[in-house]
């Protein structure tokens, strides 16, 4: 493969892409020109908040082609374009052949969630010390356990469960994991002993990595979309984000038994109060963990 790499401003970017697209480019990525020098500028907010600014002042514009011919092509054809003023070329080059898929495995190792609790992709061999695993692979739903809010709501399920086919094992009770995505929350109540599980989601691929992801880890599980929840559960799980947590707060709360426990995730530390103020109504969050700037929020009901 040979790579075209192109400089561009801000406003040039998308019709750029778009005529490396129909020039039959394999790839087309965009990079910060800028990064890693004091020019750099941060281009993503944070969760529910705008961008500081929609593209960087310059961008790389970089194409992968199956041939040198194709690449060289293409770069004729676009600097004859209107759209190419102020734009230039940055060179041709052959890419070196990888096996992406080791490649990608390799940056995704068994993360511990307790000393005993372990998620492992199906590459790896689980460590030693692991008397309970999840098996996932990264996939399109979220929730792979490499991010804290996933870790810290496993952490809770862990610290108040026991594992199946011990004594206790039925203490999560009735379980409602509300935003299920990759299905790792409620397959780690399962996995501690939770028997009667509801996992929903508005996505309905995310159902779909559900119930694959359930069967791959031999729990069973009801998975399908939010209409299906009925009645109230001991334990309900929402690892979501903040604004629609808030917007929720009436329908999860119902949810939740007498006695039982409500465990909330995907929330940034400034954004404790808001969470607060807004279960008021219903409960009294407080935080229970908290991880690289993310918290876990809990309250009995």
């Amino acid at each position: 493969m040979f790579e075209l790499s192109l400089m561009c401003p801000q406003n040039r970017v998308e019709p750029l892409s778009d005529a490396l697209d129909a020039l039959d480019a394999l790839s087309v990525s965009v990079e910060d020109a800028d990064a890693q020098t004091d020019a750099e500028q941060a281009l993503f907010g944070e969760p529910g908040m705008p961008p500081p600014q929609e593209g960087w002042q310059r961008s790389r514009v970089l194409a992968l082609f199956a041939t040198q011919a194709l690449a060289e092509d293409a770069l004729a054809l676009l600097t004859a374009q209107d759209f190419f003023a102020d734009c230039s070329s940055l060179g041709i080059h052959a890419v070196p052949e990888h096996d992406w898929v080791r490649l990608t495995q390799s940056q995704f190792a068994p993360v511990e969630i307790t000393p005993e609790f372990w998620i492992v992709p199906t590459w790896h061999e689980p460590p030693k010390q692991a008397h309970i695993t999840i098996r996932l692979d990264p996939g399109l739903a979220f929730g792979t356990g490499t991010h804290p809010t996933t870790r810290m709501c496993l952490r809770w399920i862990a610290n108040h469960s026991r594992p199946a086919g011990t004594l206790l094992a039925e203490n999560l009770g009735r379980v409602l994991d509300y935003g299920c995505g990759s299905g790792i929350l409620a397959i780690g109540a399962a996995k501690h002993g939770a028997m009667d599980i509801d996992a929903v989601d508005i996505d309905e691929q995310a159902v779909e990595s559900t119930v694959l992801n359930a069967k791959a880890n031999l729990v069973k599980l009801n998975a399908g979309l939010p209409t299906a929840v009925t009645g109230v559960y001991r334990t309900v799980l929402a690892n979501i984000l903040a604004s629609p947590l808030k917007v929720l707060a009436p329908l999860l709360c119902a949810r939740v038994a007498p006695n039982g426990s409500l465990v909330l995730a995907g929330i940034l530390e400034r954004q404790a109060d808001e969470l607060k103020a807004a279960y008021a109504p219903y409960c009294q969050l407080k935080v229970s963990d908290q991880e690289d700037g993310w918290i876990l929020m809990t309250a009995t009901l």
